[in-house]
């Protein structure tokens, strides 16, 4: 490992020279920033750089500007452990940029966080054991040039570029306009127009009840129902310790632990006891909207809770401008669309002057980014993953994908730990490189698609499936996704295990 300052010397046929850093992150969103911060105060004297390609840190907090946009996790779980949250437990966009903004400088992180550099390659050499990285600056077209012992991949699992919109029959025939929500326009006007929001997810649990009151209607479309809960957008606990003068670092962990013990018992009921849950769920539906409403059409899902992500609805504000008659539900699918909005296939037809597709977004695997080892071009999905932080066959490099079932920041900072704990490990050994191999006992191991489609299994992942890791079926080779385990099996982690080719 090199010392704080980043050294550079020329590469070879290039007018150009490679800035070399110890670490390289990749993307200043929730998990770059949490991985700079860790780095920092567990690896000191390593160097290291954060390049994003915004113009600005947040990842997927910055790329959606729809109205209304929230977090639809708890910030007490969702926020860092090392940074006490004293808002209300759902916050918007807005809070958690801010509360980012904190973190970067109360640690004074601003000054390794490079932004508008998008990475274009990767190439690993393991004659010198480094990354070559090559950026482009996005707002002069500059090429940068990067060298990096280690690779964090931190820059989240979705195009930020592009949501993904379905190919639905005679899209172009609609007069209006067709927006969605990944990329909503500053300027778009919807006040007292109709407006059709097409998705059942959190975006449009969340777009609906923040345009509903300046809009003439809006129409909620979905192809399938989903699960949420709903409850009051405040922590009694968290208001009590207030009360009673405990200091916020306290207050932070008391009611971070509290949350997880309840959402890990509720967690395990989904699996064991799925149809109380779901009555349960559905009643608390079902005391916004009345014994009339028609629940099981629009609001009972064909799948056990948590086989697909449940969104928090704070307060019931969806489930209010629905009662209010602001806005309304239809469960049906798309036959085509048409000049004046969407015949639907069972003839019914709705009109609008706005159509929201709120249809999920493209998975991204790595960044678009142009990988290569040692000279070969690397495809992710012909490695088995290593707890789906790592990868087989590739050196040097971390990936943080968080969870699905409980806040993406308690992954980001359990992963922060184990990259730390190995980057410290490998410097005591005098290693230049470690990847991740099968050992003898796993070299027949069966190799399964990287999810389980029986435990999880929201659009975007299965129409991506193919392009991730494969897993095994031993714990080292699967990303469990189960939190309440793996914080007290990555700490455990043995770094000298068989599965770990040190060089």
């Amino acid at each position: 490992m090199t010392d704080m300052v980043a050294q550079e010397r020329p590469l070879p046929n290039s007018r150009t020279t490679a800035e070399r850093f110890d670490v390289l992150i990749v993307g200043a969103g929730i998990s770059g920033v949490g991985g700079a911060y860790h780095l920092q105060q567990q690896c000191p004297g390593m160097s290291y750089v954060v390049l994003e390609s915004q113009d600005s840190f947040g990842g997927t907090w910055l790329t959606h500007r729809y109205p209304g946009i929230r977090s639809d996790s708890d910030l007490y779980t969702f926020g860092y452990r090392f940074k006490p949250w004293v808002g209300a437990p759902i916050a918007t966009a807005a809070e958690i940029l801010r509360y980012m903004g904190e973190v970067i400088e109360e640690n004074d992180l601003a000054r390794h966080i490079r932004y508008q550099q998008k990475i274009v390659s990767a190439r690993w050499s393991s004659t010198d054991n480094l990354w070559h990285i090559e950026a482009v600056r996005t707002d002069t077209g500059e090429t940068l040039r990067y060298e990096a012992n280690f690779l964090w991949m931190c820059q989240g699992y979705f195009r930020h570029s592009e949501g993904y919109t379905p190919d639905w029959p005679d899209i172009d025939r609609f007069k209006g306009k067709i927006v969605h929500p990944q990329n909503w326009p500053e300027d778009l006007d919807y006040k007292g127009k109709d407006v059709i929001v097409i998705g059942s997810g959190a975006t449009a649990a969340t777009l609906v009840p923040a345009i509903a009151s300046d809009c003439a209607h809006v129409t909620l479309l979905q192809r399938s129902p989903t699960f949420f809960i709903t409850g009051r957008n405040a922590n009694d606990l968290a208001n009590t310790l207030r009360e009673l003068k405990i200091d916020e670092t306290w207050i932070h962990e008391i009611v971070r632990r509290k949350i997880l013990f309840d959402q890990e018992a509720f967690t395990r009921r989904c699996i064991a006891e799925p149809e109380k849950v779901t009555a349960e769920l559905l009643g608390a539906v079902r005391a916004f909207l009345g014994k009339d409403y028609d629940i099981d059409t629009h609001f009972t899902p064909r799948y056990r809770p948590w086989r697909q992500r449940i969104a928090f609805v704070p307060d019931g504000d969806l489930f209010k401008g629905i009662s209010s008659g602001k806005a309304s539900v239809v469960t049906d699918e798309i036959e085509r669309f048409t000049e004046k909005g969407i015949l639907l296939k069972s003839g019914m037809t709705l009109e609008a002057d706005i159509i929201v597709t709120a249809t999920g977004f493209n998975l991204n695997v790595l960044g678009d980014i142009a990988f290569q080892i040692d000279g070969r071009p690397l495809d992710f999905a012909e490695t088995v993953t290593y707890r789906g932080m790592m990868f087989t066959g590739v050196p040097n490099m971390a990936w943080v994908f968080g969870y699905f079932r409980a806040s993406w920041t308690l992954r980001s900072d359990l992963v922060a730990d184990f990259v730390c704990r190995l980057l410290n490990h490998m410097k005591a050994k005098g290693a230049k490189r470690v990847v991740p191999v099968l050992r003898p006992e796993d070299e027949d191991m069966p190799l399964l698609p990287w999810m389980d489609s029986e435990n999880f299994n929201p659009g975007y992942l299965m129409r991506g499936m193919h392009l991730l890791p494969k897993r095994g079926d031993k714990p080292e080779w699967r990303h469990s996704q189960d939190y309440w385990s793996e914080k007290d099996e990555l700490p455990a982690i043995d770094l000298d295990d068989k599965a770990f080719l040190y060089g």
